[in-house]
């Protein structure tokens, strides 16, 4: 039996408002679209092979289904690991200043690390961490 590649192409995300996830991502943060298309997706490269694709939730229930919602927090975060903890703080406060609806402090973990989180327009959480175990260390990227 053949394997399958060990890699992920794309992360899409189903978001109510497009305009507000790209005022968001775009204008707050400062991602650049590799692909932007108003009223239904933006395409944001993250990694060497690995886009973002916010994806209009009307758009992505016709190829995909029914989003299920509810209260809580979806069960996932997306994760951007940074060289030092003043990186976490640093990108902590760009959230924040983009107008993150939640954006929690980050802290000295257990483990080592030194991790905080915010949250998209939304409600996706981001985890931006420092993780201090070298065999991680490729996944800190300058630039994508």
């Amino acid at each position: 039996m053949a394997s399958v590649d060990q890699r992920i192409s794309f992360i899409t995300l189903a978001v109510a408002d497009i305009d507000a996830t790209r005022r968001f991502y775009v204008e707050g943060l400062g991602w650049t679209p590799e692909l932007d298309v108003p009223g239904e997706v933006i395409m944001i490269r993250t990694g060497q092979q690995l886009l973002l694709s916010l994806w209009e939730r009307s758009h992505f229930e016709t190829e995909v289904g029914a989003v299920m919602s509810g209260p809580g927090i979806a069960p996932l975060t997306i994760a951007h690991n940074v060289a030092t903890p003043e990186e976490v703080d640093a990108v902590l406060a760009t959230a924040r200043s983009a107008g993150s609806p939640h954006v929690e402090d980050a802290v000295q973990r257990d483990w080592g690390g030194y991790t905080g989180y915010f949250a998209d327009p939304d409600g996706f959480r981001w985890e931006i961490a420092f993780n201090p175990d070298p065999r991680l260390s490729a996944v800190v990227l300058a630039n994508p």
